[in-house]
């Protein structure tokens, strides 16, 4: 059991004053809108906002909050059948009042510790909820768990990973939030969840991939940095798997200098039985009346500035009446940031639609 910055467990149970601050704001205040995310005029670009996200800088504001509350973080290894293994930090303030369980997933070639991660972290707790910090297979230092490569059509065991979370930390309602790619996850996770007996409540998703084809696109004809970015993360995830299982991983190092679109097109060749790039895209799409038949409540915040999610996709989304998309002027790709300190209005919006249920 690791604590933020060394801090003791509190042996009495006690309504933290963060906590009580939160719970009654929350109470007592009007839902957190769009609208209302006016950045200062130096942060309403969208590239800033896009690189500000993931800095250290973010990172390091993420753990000073979860610090000063006093947060324990515990390991678990859930289960996600056929004998993959995800891993999962598990986060408390102790003696706190719990109000529910989070379920917070990260983006592609994110992790648990990323800056958007700890920061919704903190703010979900002090408004009551513990969380769990799910890491994708191949992300975090994970890649050890399991023998097979990261794909984004993994649902399955993110299925069973939940459902093993729901189980862990029975007697609280599960609610669950996702950036990015995780946004995407999250979406597809309420769209299952009641034919697999997942006791999921409502999710939130931030900046979600919607149409595959359409964000790599974006990100080919976008700031070449956003395919730098990506490509050196993928393919350092990918050497790391290779120098773990060398007799399975065999690929050389000209294959893993290719761009992101020809790597995924190996990658869907060789490791999938999608058989085409094409077919690959459309498995983990939720664009169209994809999520037609959803009966989770969702809450979706977009940006109409956001440089990787094409915004214009989600003009013609046919969404249920349970979920709902919020639109905000700035933000780029899950940035909202609001401040010189990276605060974001990111986490206050995914804090704010799930504690409302």
């Amino acid at each position: 059991m690791l604590g933020f910055g060394g801090r003791p467990a509190l042996a009495e149970a006690r309504l933290v004053p963060a906590q009580r601050a939160t719970v009654e704001a929350l109470a007592g205040a009007d839902p957190v809108s769009p609208e209302d995310y006016l950045p200062p005029r130096w942060l309403r670009n969208a590239h800033l906002q896009s690189i500000l996200s993931s800095s250290d800088l973010r990172r390091r504001r993420g753990l000073r909050r979860l610090q000063a509350l006093g947060a324990v973080s515990t390991e678990h290894i859930f289960d996600g059948g056929a004998g993959v293994r995800l891993q999962g930090w598990h986060t408390v303030i102790p003696g706190m009042e719990v109000r529910g369980l989070a379920l917070l997933l990260h983006g592609w070639e994110g992790s648990a510790e990323s800056s958007y991660m700890r920061m919704t972290a903190a703010s979900l707790l002090e408004a009551g909820y513990e969380v769990v910090r799910l890491n994708f297979r191949d992300h975090g230092n994970t890649h050890h768990l399991n023998e097979d490569i990261f794909h984004s059509c993994l649902l399955p065991e993110v299925l069973h990973a939940a459902i093993d979370v729901a189980e862990k930390f029975p007697q609280r309602p599960l609610v669950a939030a996702g950036y990015s790619l995780g946004g995407n996850f999250a979406l597809r996770l309420a769209l299952r969840a009641p034919e697999i007996g997942l006791p999921l409540k409502h999710v939130a998703a931030v900046c979600p991939v919607l149409d595959p084809h359409a964000a790599l696109m974006g990100m080919e004809r976008g700031l070449p940095l956003y395919h730098w970015y990506f490509q050196r993360k993928w393919r350092h995830s990918l050497e790391l798997k290779r120098e773990l299982f060398p007799e399975r991983h065999v690929y050389d190092d000209e294959t893993l200098s290719l761009s992101v679109r020809e790597l995924t097109r190996w990658m869907v060749e060789n490791e999938t039985d999608f058989g085409t790039l094409e077919n690959y895209l459309e498995g983990y799409s939720v664009a169209g009346a994809r999520l037609a038949n959803m009966t989770v409540p969702a809450n979706i915040l977009m940006a109409q500035d956001d440089p990787v999610i094409p915004f214009a996709d989600f003009a013609n989304w046919q969404l249920p009446a349970t979920a709902r998309l919020e639109v905000a002027r700035w933000g780029g790709h899950c940035g909202f940031i609001e401040n010189a300190h990276c605060d974001g209005f990111g986490e206050r919006w995914v804090t704010d639609r799930l504690t409302r249920g």
